[in-house]
């Protein structure tokens, strides 16, 4: 027995707290940081002087949860799952969970080999729309696959819809994906993703505030986001409704000073109504891995240049596409004409389509001068493109 798990170790109390005090509680926060996880326990579990800002019937409830707790078997439950609890001042903490505040975790239940405190150093989430489209489930895998192939770690809720299909984006690259549970990490939830999951544990990291065999609430899945928002760079959100829970983590890292993030969608679809909406406020437009890369990567990470394909009549002197323009697309013209069309002298047109015949843009027909095929069809996919 090390001192941490003692019975008055810091560490088994910390342990015992995750069974008293819910994810993301504010109040039990100021607790320990007023009091220290010491006092804290002492009171709960001896009857000492109840502790301020709840009322008496809360205080009962606490302290039923702390008689109940055995943390001793939590940790022996733990390590027979592979899992391990981290917390606040360990080694593999990751500090940006501090910037939580009073909403810091009590401590994380990790399940996997890497450590998350340099994961999450090079880490983005990617959260989104549970009932998401094949556009959303494409753009989330797409997004997550290419920030793994740059060596970022991306980070979700392992649920349904986006953050499943960002989860298989990063399995499937061969990247790192971290799955933030808002249950137990023994307990994969849902059911239908416990392949999923156990395959994140495997190849990265599954973390969770709550101790093995809890179970998830509706308040807890939004809690939990929280934890998604800090742990990570920055947040990146793929199809959300008005009141969509990924919006949630989204304003999270907002409050963070996080980047916050938006892959647009059809106006058309609810789905992408949240993501809209957010996009008109702080949220920053994206629409793959260089972009969010350029906001949250070192300086100099730019995203490459957006253009359209370059044409061969792209690579023409102007002078030249100038006369090019200004020919008839379906008959011949005398060089005064297409003089006067292209804002130029007749003798600077003519020294022009000896150049332009050369490259196979246009013959001679007697006295005059037509497009030839090739340019023809040049001269439209050009006005196309524009």
């Amino acid at each position: 027995m090390t001192a941490d798990t003692e019975p008055d170790g810091e560490l088994l109390l910390r342990v015992l707290l995750t069974r008293v005090v819910e994810p993301g509680d504010e109040v039990g926060g100021r607790w320990l940081r007023e009091y220290g996880v010491r006092e804290v326990a002492r009171r709960l579990r001896d009857g000492g002087e109840p502790l301020p800002g709840v009322s008496g019937t809360r205080w009962s409830g606490l302290r039923a949860r702390a008689a109940r707790a055995e943390p001793h078997r939590d940790l022996a439950v733990a390590r027979a799952a592979g899992v391990r609890f981290v917390a606040p001042g360990d080694a593999e903490w990751p500090a940006q969970l501090d910037d939580l505040g009073d909403a810091r975790p009590v401590g994380l239940w990790l399940r996997g080999r890497p450590s998350l405190r340099i994961w999450a150093l090079r880490s983005v989430a990617v959260v989104g729309a549970r009932a998401c489209t094949g556009y959303g489930a494409h753009m989330a895998a797409t997004l997550a696959a290419g920030l793994t192939e740059r060596g970022w770690v991306v980070v979700s809720g392992g649920a349904y819809g986006i953050d499943g299909a960002a989860h298989r984006g990063a399995l499937g690259a061969g990247g790192a994906t971290v799955a933030v549970l808002a249950c137990g990490v023994d307990r994969p939830y849902p059911r239908g993703h416990a392949e999923l999951i156990t395959r994140i544990a495997e190849q990265g990291l599954v973390v969770g505030e709550l101790p093995p065999g809890d179970h998830p609430t509706p308040s807890r899945f939004i809690l939990r986001n929280r934890v998604i928002a800090a742990l990570t760079r920055g947040t990146v959100v793929v199809e959300a409704a008005h009141r969509s829970g990924s919006l949630v983590t989204a304003r999270a890292a907002q409050r963070l000073g996080r980047f916050t993030m938006g892959v647009p969608g059809p106006v058309t679809s609810g789905l992408s109504a949240g993501v809209h909406e957010l996009l008109r406020g702080e949220g920053v437009l994206v629409t793959d891995a260089a972009d969010v890369i350029e906001l949250v990567g070192d300086m100099g990470e730019l995203a490459p240049a957006r253009r359209g394909p370059v044409l061969p009549r792209d690579l023409l002197e102007p002078g030249a596409r100038q006369v090019l323009a200004a020919l008839p697309a379906r008959r011949p013209a005398q060089p005064r004409e297409i003089a006067s069309d292209a804002q130029t002298t007749p003798d600077e047109v003519i020294a022009r389509l000896y150049e332009l015949r050369a490259l196979g843009y246009v013959e001679r027909h007697g006295d005059g001068w037509k497009l030839t095929r090739q340019a023809v069809m040049s001269v439209r996919s050009g006005r196309a493109a524009r």
